[in-house]
């Protein structure tokens, strides 16, 4: 066929695409059979090549399994296709069309592509969507935005993408590197899928498979396995992913990366699917996880900020913040004890010593190993930095002789480091008291304590 006449009158870069069809209906080679002026260009300028009329596509753009759909879907399904993704790893944006030809060939079928690739997202081309999928994303964002319980509403957003997919399985794993784990933020399971919860089938080699994903996704805004072919296409580079979703009866696949400037939070993926709306579903979750990624963000932040309010940064114990409001909700009744209870006091004797003779980062040193012999003897209860070097700790359930116990190997512990070494006070609170007068005596015991201690050491007290 004559395509010169034809792409020269497009002025946007353009090109025909041919692509092989097999018998059995899959696709082979995908070519550029023909270019137009721009798309010459642009490959001269971006490749830095000749371009050579029925190359091979991927020795002029990225090889990418979703693009290669589009073509054959465009040139033999006789679809005009659009799409609006981001090209990560080169940090672009690429608008890209797909029109079909006529061929007269029977086993190769054309279309015309045609692109623009811009550095910066435009906002008008990425809400173009069509009613329906614009109707379901808008549902989406209202259902994220009125959120009081984020993990239940992301649980019903998960169920609404399983049915708008007509699949079996709909889950977002969360990954922390620096931490090495992943855990399952939400996720909705048909009722008769008889598939296992995503919980139960991460062990403790399965941070090993994620670490794979990103690799396997490359240049590409999603993966999708449609049939038989594309899983062996997976198992060709990823076969340790692959063998995982076969294992798991997995037959087609869904998978988003969840991104949000710059950083991968977690992946979303959509499991066992209806393969017939496949180019809808794209476009759908292609915006939705935006969002998603973005809620997401806002929540981790939030998380962060709560422990940065109510954590001590320096021995990461709880701060005198959370310690007021702990006892405000004892109080009020909004926060249920069991009887009897402990609250401790314990001080450090020699900090003051310490800092003068050793240094303020010899001092931060010593509060860091104080606070970790508490929070490793009073293991069950809670442990709040109330200032200075001064700890409070509330042990829920522990009763006197137990915690005599708990006191006796405090000091056991304190007396085997170089400088440690506590003043402490308790009390016990029954059913019926007041928290607060259990503080007070417990706070005067303590003081009682630290008043013995320098008697006995009076060169620790001004040293």
């Amino acid at each position: 066929m004559e395509f010169d006449r034809l792409i020269n009158g497009y002025k946007a870069k353009a090109c025909v695409m041919s692509v092989e069809k097999f018998p059995d209906g899959s696709y082979g080679n995908i070519r550029i059979a023909a270019g137009n002026r721009a798309h010459c260009e642009d490959m001269m300028n971006v490749m830095h090549r000749t371009f050579i009329p029925n190359s091979p596509y991927e020795e002029y753009l990225p090889q990418n399994k979703n693009f290669e759909d589009f073509c054959y879907r465009s040139a033999f399904l006789g679809q005009p296709l659009h799409s609006y993704v981001s090209l990560p790893q080169m940090g672009l944006w690429l608008n890209m069309f797909l029109l079909p030809l006529e061929s007269d060939e029977e086993n190769i079928g054309y279309c015309i592509y045609s692109y623009e690739v811009t550095p910066n997202a435009d906002l008008e081309q990425r809400s173009s969507l069509s009613a329906d999928t614009a109707s379901a994303v808008l549902k989406t964002c209202i259902k994220l935005r009125g959120s009081n319980n984020i993990h239940n509403t992301f649980n019903e957003v998960m169920k609404d993408i399983r049915k708008i997919c007509g699949s079996l399985h709909c889950c977002i794993l969360l990954v922390n590197k620096d931490t090495r784990s992943c855990n399952v933020f939400c996720e909705a399971l048909a009722p008769d899928s008889g598939l296992p919860p995503m919980s139960n089938l991460i062990s403790d080699d399965f941070f090993d498979i994620t670490q794979t994903w990103d690799s396997t996704l490359g240049d590409s805004t999603c993966i999708i396995i449609k049939d038989q072919r594309d899983m062996e296409w997976l198992s060709s580079i990823n076969p340790l992913w692959a063998d995982s979703l076969i294992h798991e009866n997995v037959k087609s696949l869904v998978f988003f990366p969840l991104r949000y400037n710059g950083d991968t939070l977690g992946y979303m993926w959509v499991g066992n699917f209806n393969v017939d709306n496949t180019v809808k579903i794209k476009e759908a979750l292609e915006l939705t996880t935006f969002f998603l990624a973005s809620e997401i963000a806002n929540y981790q932040l939030m998380q962060k900020l709560e422990i940065l309010s109510s954590i001590d940064m320096l021995t990461g114990v709880k701060n005198r913040n959370t310690m007021n409001n702990t006892v405000d909700e004892i109080v009020s009744g909004k926060r249920k004890m069991h009887y009897p209870y402990s609250v401790i006091f314990a001080d450090l004797n020699g900090l003051k010593r310490v800092n003068d003779e050793e240094g303020h980062i010899a001092g931060d040193q010593l509060l860091i190993s104080a606070a970790s012999i508490l929070r490793g003897v009073f293991h069950d209860g809670e442990v709040y930095r109330a200032g200075g070097d001064e700890f409070m700790l509330i042990a829920d359930g522990l009763g006197a002789e137990a915690l005599e116990a708990r006191v006796k190997q405090l000091c056991d512990q304190a007396a085997t480091t170089k400088y440690v070494h506590f003043a402490v006070g308790t009390c016990i609170v029954n059913e019926g008291e007041d928290i607060r007068n259990a503080m007070h005596l417990a706070d005067e015991r303590m003081y009682a304590d630290k008043n013995e201690y320098y008697e006995n050491h009076p060169e620790r007290k001004y040293r």
